[in-house]
């Protein structure tokens, strides 16, 4: 076993089956052996490849998004632009590089990157070399409480623990990771509560009927994040944005995954090292934001959202001193950024903004960015 596997596994054997979410938790922050705290796990190298990795398109028009928001807004002299889970630091240079063409923007900004990682932060330290100090912060209670906000969360929500409820004849039982019983080194498993923990009548859980079996998935803490980002820019101005995979509606279903080198892999497998995600259910962090106030818009696929933004005409521009090889790259990525067999339908955008606000280009009653 892992030196982490063994922690867990002590911690079970010492007080019982652990929470999905503490699960998840430990896997991934653990301080010293949590995925996220120990590698760069991205790229061809590593478990999996974001948008940003696949094509600077990706990020300039995210650069672009924010600066056009800012020029809505009455370009205000001071705006602290934010990112949570900065990746190797590749949006974030490429949309400082894009949004540099739209003059006096990029003297208002502050970047200000959300990472806990060590191992992460040294690479966005290099790859943002030629970009204005960042701030590193390790929670979003440390970003400035004051001036506007611009906010680029990017594959980031997914990574969130999620808790599990599965319905049972007895009602809806929490699941949790336990031990198997069985003789020599021991593996973790779904095991299920023997009794009800939640309220049916929570908003956003599935109807009464649901069949027995179900699953129901929550996380308390995206919820949390994205109040908290709807209170500071409800009050201090300003506007996010959250790309993600995920569902429209809240729906029942088993979405906790694990990726390792490219693959899927068992998430109960090997704590620590593989990659563990789940869907993000875009109407609960809807209506978490709109319980402190903040509009908010959307979401619409991330296939729309690139199309409005003008994604085709950046890649011809691309293309026009492109040699052949970089062409046909240029299209590949194209079509996997926004095509619906690959991330163009499973994947979304949503928009929070401060009431009375702007609406953000690329959603309804909005254009592509001037």
């Amino acid at each position: 076993m892992t030196p982490l596997a063994q922690h867990i596994a002590g911690l079970i054997a010492g007080r019982g089956p652990i929470g999905i979410d503490d699960y998840m938790a430990l896997c991934l922050g653990h301080p010293e052996h949590g995925y996220y705290r120990t590698r760069d796990p991205l790229g061809r190298r590593g478990d999996f490849i974001t948008a940003p990795e696949i094509s600077q398109m990706f990020g300039e028009l995210i650069g672009l998004w924010c600066a056009d928001y800012w020029l809505r807004s009455g370009r205000p002299a001071s705006v602290t632009l934010v990112e949570l889970g900065p990746g190797r630091g590749t949006l974030m240079a490429d949309a400082h590089r894009a949004a540099g063409a739209i003059p006096g923007f990029l003297d208002a900004v502050s970047i200000h990157l959300v990472e806990t990682s060590p191992v992460l932060r040294a690479a966005q330290a290099a790859t943002l070399n030629d970009v204005p100090a960042p701030t590193w912060h390790d929670e979003l209670a440390s970003l400035p409480d004051s001036g506007p906000l611009l906010v680029i969360a990017n594959e980031f929500f997914d990574a969130l623990p999620i808790r599990q409820f599965i319905r049972t004849d007895r009602g809806w039982c929490a699941r949790r990771v336990g031990l198997t019983p069985e003789a020599g080194t021991p593996r973790f498993m779904p095991v299920v509560d023997p009794d009800p923990s939640l309220d049916p009548e929570t908003p956003g859980n599935p109807a009464p009927n649901t069949p027995i079996g179900s699953i129901i998935e929550n996380s308390p803490a995206s919820e949390t994040i994205t109040r908290d980002l709807a209170r500071r820019i409800s009050h201090q101005g300003g506007a996010a944005l959250i790309i993600d995979y995920g569902h429209t509606q809240s729906t029942s279903g088993d979405t906790l995954q694990a990726v390792r080198a490219h693959q899927y892999a068992d998430p109960f497998d090997a704590p620590g090292e593989a990659d563990l995600t789940a869907h993000v259910d875009f109407a609960a962090l809807a209506r978490a934001a709109q319980e402190q106030g903040a509009r908010v818009h959307g979401p619409v696929t991330q296939g729309q959202f690139l199309h409005t933004l003008g994604i085709e005409a950046r890649a011809a521009r691309l293309k026009a001193r492109a040699t052949t090889p970089q062409d046909r790259e240029i299209d590949l990525a194209l079509h996997r950024l926004t095509a619906p067999d690959q991330m163009g339908r499973l994947f979304k955008a949503l928009a929070l903004s401060t009431p009375g606000g702007p609406t953000p280009a690329g959603f309804p009653e909005s254009c592509a960015p001037t």
